[in-house]
């Protein structure tokens, strides 16, 4: 029994992975686009604002685990026309870790406000991925007056339904406390390949760049804490309800989904979609959960239309009166 200790101790020592300091990571991982400002509450924070300064401004919001490199397809194809503004969350990308209590969705809606504030921006069109679209939805029901519209990308919010979902490995045991104590400290680099295959359709875009990227910023220090916390369940959940959300329905809202969506089921867009009056829903066959990835150039143009049809609609010319 003491030998096998020492094996298991020796074996988590091998496995053990320190963390990566800020300044490694930002000189992999910014570009010229990248800029940082402090928040309130002393958090250092990176987005990018680019794209078109004259045109409408869409904020991307991006997912758990996540960060604003998600949106990398959309930028290239929207930049011509639109104001794109990306930020990577508290406790991810390589904006630093709050207090453990700020890593919640309230919070993370609180932070959007500040960023479009100093920004000077007073109205956008608000897009959110997974968590980042619970946390968008959140956000349009505290601030519905700064939205000219909301486009939902496989949102979270519903009960789970576990009949719907067949989450990967590193996400079920991140649900179990031991587990994920555990692999705090551990190199997750497998699980992390596993999990992005179980997301995409076509395993082809799980790069190993991007497996390494996902691997590199959740070893930003702060951020195994902050995962960990969100997992936890201490984080204030709020579950989404039709009627919680029937007060979206004065907002143009779209709502974006993969049919082969192991994390985020697609029943939760439909369900989206019958609680929002109004809503567009469309839903990607042979799709998982990243389609700002998986379909960027469908997707985009899914998107275009809407903008075009629902938000930045032209005012219809008065006709000339008669002299």
């Amino acid at each position: 029994m003491f030998v096998l200790a020492l094996i298991l101790a020796a074996g988590w020592f091998a496995l053990r992975r320190a963390d990566i300091p800020y300044p490694s990571l930002e000189a992999i991982y910014t570009n010229s686009e990248s800029e940082f400002t402090t928040l309130s509450d002393g958090v250092k924070l990176h987005y990018r604002d680019q794209g078109n300064p004259d045109g409408p401004t869409l904020v991307l919001v991006h997912g758990f685990s996540s960060s604003l490199h998600t949106w990398k397809h959309w930028v290239e194809l929207l930049e011509d026309e639109y104001r794109l503004v990306s930020l990577d969350l508290p406790g991810h990308g390589l904006t630093r870790t709050p207090s453990l209590d700020k890593m919640q969705l309230t919070h993370f809606g609180d932070v959007i406000e500040e960023v479009v504030e100093e920004l000077g921006i007073d109205r956008f069109t608000l897009i959110g991925h997974s968590m980042g679209g619970a946390t968008s939805w959140q956000y349009a029901l505290r601030f519905p007056e700064r939205l000219d519209g909301l486009v939902l990308v496989a949102a979270s919010g519903w009960r789970p339904d576990d009949e719907d979902r067949d989450p990967p490995l590193i996400f079920r045991l991140l649900a179990n406390p031991v587990a994920r104590t555990i692999l705090r400290d551990l190199d997750t680099t497998r699980l992390t390949r596993d999990g992005l295959k179980n997301s995409f359709v076509d395993e082809s875009f799980v790069t190993e760049e991007i497996v390494t990227r996902y691997v590199d910023l959740s070893r930003a220090p702060g951020h195994r804490d902050a995962i960990i916390e969100l997992t936890s369940g201490r984080n204030g959940r709020i579950e989404a309800s039709n009627v919680l959300l029937e007060p979206l329905s004065a907002i143009p809202t779209l709502i974006l989904q993969g049919d082969s969506d192991n994390l985020v089921p697609a029943r939760s867009g439909m369900l989206f979609n019958a609680a929002i009056e109004g809503s567009e829903l469309k839903i990607y066959s042979d799709v998982g959960h990243v389609p700002q990835e998986e379909v960027a150039e469908q997707s985009v143009a899914d998107l275009r239309t809407f903008l075009d049809t629902r938000v930045h609609v032209e005012p219809v010319a008065e006709p000339a009166g008669e002299e």
